[in-house]
């Protein structure tokens, strides 16, 4: 098993801090307790995502762009939270894990519809290099209703149909227990080619105003 002092002292962890290029460190063969323990030092440094999936911990230092996209999409999701007078609870990229499914992920942004629970009812993703840990299947473990992903400038969403154990019995093995979806079921009334396209102009006040245009 990996300790925690091997990975705080890996030279790769160790300089994963280039703001213009996402970098990306993994490693397996890491227990629970090196993952939490790993949280708890990185706790006051809020740059970097770190996952968690059967004993493979990855930690992720997002680029400016990464930064920047992660930005667009929640400012417009919660102007448009606020325009369908949709009550909400922003969770941001906190951290959520669960010890026993051996799961753990931080989402870009994350929300709760309605009230607070425990666990987001919709968890994004801002992709700008592929990872080599399934955020699908951490988000089927913890229970998350649906993950957007952003990538290559547009929004794939999946919403949870099988949150069995049993994923081969599934007929949506292959997306560990999610169906891909075009709208929204959590925010049906949501315009997902708006969105998309407003999450591209690099003007925020100009995205906002043709965000909020469209939803007239």
């Amino acid at each position: 098993m990996v300790s925690i002092k091997e990975l705080i002292d890996e030279p790769e962890l160790r300089h994963i801090d280039n703001p213009d290029i996402e970098e990306r460190f993994t490693r397996s063969g890491v227990s629970w307790e090196t993952y939490e323990a790993l949280l708890g030092k990185l706790e006051d440094n809020y740059h970097y995502r770190v996952t968690y999936l059967d004993g493979i911990l990855e930690i992720v230092s997002p680029s400016i762009r990464h930064e920047n996209f992660k930005t667009n999409v929640g400012t417009l999701l919660e102007r448009f939270f606020y325009s369908k007078r949709i009550r909400y609870v922003p969770m941001g990229s906190s951290i959520f894990r669960n010890k026993a499914k051996k799961a753990g992920a931080e989402p870009d942004e994350c929300y709760c519809i309605g009230e607070a629970k425990k666990v987001p009812d919709l968890a994004i993703e801002v992709i700008v290099t592929s990872g080599d840990v399934s955020k699908l299947e951490i988000y089927r473990r913890l229970g998350v209703t649906e993950v957007w992903f952003w990538k290559q400038n547009q929004l794939f969403l999946y919403h949870l149909r099988d949150n069995s154990l049993q994923e081969t019995a599934s007929v949506f093995t292959k997306t560990h227990g999610y169906e891909q979806i075009t709208t929204s079921e959590l925010l049906p009334e949501l315009d997902i080619l708006l969105l998309e396209r407003c999450i591209l102009i690099t003007d925020s006040i100009q995205a906002v105003d043709e965000f909020e245009q469209g939803l007239k």
